[in-house]
């Protein structure tokens, strides 16, 4: 594996340049291929942000373009030339001229597309190409196959949120919760909020909820026995969900919400939005689940 996460990488695809190195790495290289110019300072948060966003599209990208590092606090100069005010701030040279730019850090997909726009269509990254074929083995259902892939994917690209969360729940279906959340551990503070993240850490902790209740037929019985005991329902919806009963799990919640709103500060109500979560919006029973919630509170 190459240093620095670079799988796959062409060399001197991304570089630091100096007010006298700006002739040589911007404008003589930019005859060749777009070069996009990064103007920063260490003092700058959203420069922070944006930095692992553009090199993996700069390296997705494969060549089509470089990427040049200015610090602005070190070498103003340039910047002062082209009236940049606000960092981080990219210019894009072409043919030795600035042709386009933008301010402010961006989500890759939006780099992705201001590449695009320069440069031409760019293919998916090596390790998110694994990814879509661990995809593809989990629907085929080969679970090993898929493992090995998003395995291989964190090889290259030890942040891939795809591959951590794909490899999290495929560790979260064979039972060990532990597994799932050491590999989720591997996403970074800042990336720990990304949706795709946090649908399969709501996942991992329902399957601890459901783990220490034990077999449903108990609460069943009880739920039966005292049909007002929203606790023992509640109880009853976790265990279904983690015996994939999705439906019923959502029925029995929507009973309590009926019953009584307010129950444990709302309490139905919320572990209904975490299965939604955990589930992924476009899932059926996250659907269907909505309409009941939304017909009940709004009519």
């Amino acid at each position: 594996m190459l240093a620095n996460g670079e799988a796959g990488a062409q060399p001197g695809l991304i570089k630091d340049t100096t007010t006298q190195g700006f002739r040589q790495d911007v404008i003589a290289e930019s005859m060749q291929q777009p070069v996009l110019v990064d103007f920063w300072a260490p003092w700058c948060g959203p420069c922070k942000q944006l930095t692992p966003v553009i090199e993996k599209a700069v390296k997705d990208a494969k060549g089509k373009v470089k990427l040049v590092k200015m610090n602005i606090d070190e070498h103003p100069q340039i910047a002062g030339q082209l009236g940049i005010q606000s960092i981080p701030a990219v210019i894009a040279f072409s043919q030795g001229q600035p042709v386009d730019g933008f301010m402010g850090a961006q989500p890759e997909s939006q780099v992705k597309a201001f590449i695009e726009k320069l440069a031409g269509p760019v293919g998916p990254g090596e390790a998110q190409q694994l990814v879509e074929a661990a995809q593809e083995a989990l629907a085929q259902g080969d679970a090993a196959g898929a493992s090995e892939l998003f395995a291989g994917a964190l090889e290259m690209e030890p942040e891939h949120l795809g591959a951590i969360a794909g490899l999290a729940r495929l560790h979260l279906d064979t039972g060990d919760i532990e597994a799932a959340k050491g590999i989720l551990a591997m996403a970074s503070e800042a990336k720990a909020q990304d949706p795709v993240i946090a649908a399969v850490r709501a996942a991992v902790e329902l399957a601890e909820q459901a783990a220490a209740l034990g077999d449903t037929a108990e609460l069943e019985a009880q739920v039966a026995a005292e049909p007002k005991n929203h606790q023992a329902r509640f109880d009853l919806a976790l265990a279904l969900n983690a015996r994939d009963r999705r439906e019923e799990a959502v029925d029995h919640l929507i009973a309590i919400i009926r019953a009584d709103r307010g129950w444990n500060e709302d309490g139905a109500r919320k572990q209904l939005l975490q299965f939604f979560e955990a589930w992924g919006p476009m899932d059926e029973a996250s659907v269907a689940g909505r309409r009941k919630l939304s017909a009940l509170l709004f009519s």
